[in-house]
């Protein structure tokens, strides 16, 4: 049967995956992944969630995320892993490059003539900056919401009604708050049309967005990844615009459940040392 035709893309940025934790939506981004084509891929943070990491939980659909990140390093994708809180650890190896793959805190490109900042957000996070312990404390909660929620969910649907999303309302609520104290988008567009970038790419606070915003000191586009815990979306850069992609079941066909990524066998081997020598020295504690 012959596949469908990818959509080419010259960048897409994708946030806040949370890789090992049962709030992941892996097989769905799967899906996502395996319909682009682009030329350039920004992973800008917390891709794996090392707060949360447990070795008895890592589904194969979350490998099947690794083996196609390693499937497009080895075809000479470029690929950029700015780190996250959430994978922090990560940052001990910032600067590591191999082939097409390099581990960064932040990435400044040029897109037909502009220049465009990405991290992931996390230093602007007041949270985050005096209270860490309290933000991985809310993080183990926030997992054991979702799996609450999940049994809510399965209880609402046998009895004929809607989904609901316990999670996305508390953690939306709790954001608001962090963001009204530390003013993120703000402080994130200042420090922006400071340094005269075109715009700004970020994560973290899990709030997908592309907007304008002008100040005294002039304007910028203000852009944010999203998440693939509540909102199932990405940032897709083509044609010199940006656009947001929102993850629709629909627009894909009911997936062959026997169907194979490329086995990592037959992946270029320089793109496998990538992980190999990252696990080697990372035993997922602090």
């Amino acid at each position: 049967m012959k596949s469908a035709t990818k959509r080419n893309l010259e960048l897409v940025v994708i946030s806040d995956i949370h890789l090992g934790t049962y709030g992941c939506h892996a097989k769905e981004l799967l899906k996502y992944l395996k319909s682009i084509n682009p030329n350039t891929i920004i992973l800008n943070g917390d891709i794996i969630d090392v707060w949360q990491f447990n070795k008895r939980y890592w589904p194969k659909s979350h490998m099947k995320i690794i083996k196609q990140l390693i499937n497009w390093i080895s075809k000479g994708k470029k690929v950029y892993y700015i780190t996250g809180n959430h994978d922090e650890m990560l940052r001990k190896f910032v600067d590591f490059k191999l082939g097409s793959f390099s581990i960064k805190n932040k990435v400044v490109l040029e897109l037909d003539g502009k220049k465009a900042w990405f991290f992931h957000g996390d230093v602007f996070d007041v949270t985050m900056e005096h209270s860490k312990w309290l933000a991985k404390l809310g993080a183990k909660g926030y997992d054991l919401l979702i799996l609450i929620n999940k049994a809510v969910n399965n209880i609402s649907e046998f009895f004929g009604k809607g989904k609901i999303s316990l999670s996305k309302k508390i953690k939306d609520s709790v954001k608001s708050a962090v963001k009204f104290i530390n003013n993120f988008e703000k402080t994130v567009t200042d420090i922006a049309i400071q340094n005269e970038f075109d715009c700004v790419v970020c994560g973290h606070i899990h709030q997908p967005v592309i907007k304008n915003i002008t100040t005294n000191n002039g304007k910028v586009t203000y852009l944010n990844s999203g998440d693939w815990i509540e909102n199932l979306t990405a940032l897709e850069y083509n044609n010199k615009s940006w656009s947001l992609y929102k993850y629709n079941e629909t627009h894909y066909k009911k997936a062959n459940e026997k169907e194979v990524i490329e086995d990592v066998d037959l992946v270029d081997k320089s793109a496998k040392e990538i992980f190999g020598k990252l696990v080697a020295d990372f035993n997922f504690k602090e």
